[in-house]
């Protein structure tokens, strides 16, 4: 799994308006081919009545998987450059599309290329950049005594916290960087003497805003 990697947080959608013909450029976070092509359905089905629903997507830790669509456009004119807004940006596990009305003027290969780039920004722009950056769940069990020095050690530490539990002792929901977990433990064992019960969990990704 990879450390960080650059994605999306959720759908979002904007419009241009160029030389009369409405670009419409959407983008949602995607982790499947699947899901990637459902979504690009649903925009064929909310814009049947549109001249053109182009698309591009990159997914995979790799970007192994990479698909483009012009929907009838000049070859190269939509599809391509939606793809490299999504490379240029750096972002993983995300689809676009851009829809196009036409609006009774023609606008050329570079008026097109720059039409589908500039609505591909805008719809990403609108479902925000976020990196998901990979921490590791680690439950430190104690006695009470211990909870407001552990407390205190994590937040000056920067630790992110999941929900504490609270029993016959106290579970603490660590969410240390993965890279960085092992030593944490090590850490928790010499701050705790000794004295917790730990337990490392599932790797996580987590949203980070630049």
């Amino acid at each position: 799994m990879l450390p960080q990697y650059k994605t999306v947080k959720q759908w979002g959608s904007d419009e241009i308006v160029i030389k009369k013909s409405r670009f419409i450029g959407q983008a949602q976070p995607v982790e499947t081919e699947e899901e990637a092509l459902a979504f690009i359905e649903s925009v064929r089905k909310e814009h049947w009545s549109a001249t053109h629903n182009c698309f591009a997507y990159v997914i995979g830790e790799r970007d192994q998987i990479q698909k483009a669509s012009d929907d009838g456009e000049p070859s190269g004119t939509a599809g391509k450059p939606i793809l490299e807004v999504i490379k240029h940006q750096g972002l993983k596990n995300t689809v676009v599309t851009v829809t196009r009305y036409f609006g009774g003027i023609m606008l050329g290969a570079g008026g097109l290329i720059r039409a589908y780039t500039d609505g591909a920004v805008a719809g990403l722009a609108a479902a925000g950049p976020v990196r998901m950056v990979l921490h590791r769940d680690v439950y430190v069990t104690v006695d009470y005594t211990w909870l407001g020095k552990l407390e205190n050690e994590l937040r000056n530490r920067g630790t992110l916290l999941g929900e504490t539990e609270f029993t016959d002792k106290v579970t603490l929901h660590c969410r240390p960087l993965d890279e960085e977990a092992e030593r944490f433990v090590l850490w928790m064992i010499d701050l705790t003497q000794g004295q917790s019960e730990i337990v490392q969990g599932e790797a996580v990704y987590i949203e980070h805003q630049d």
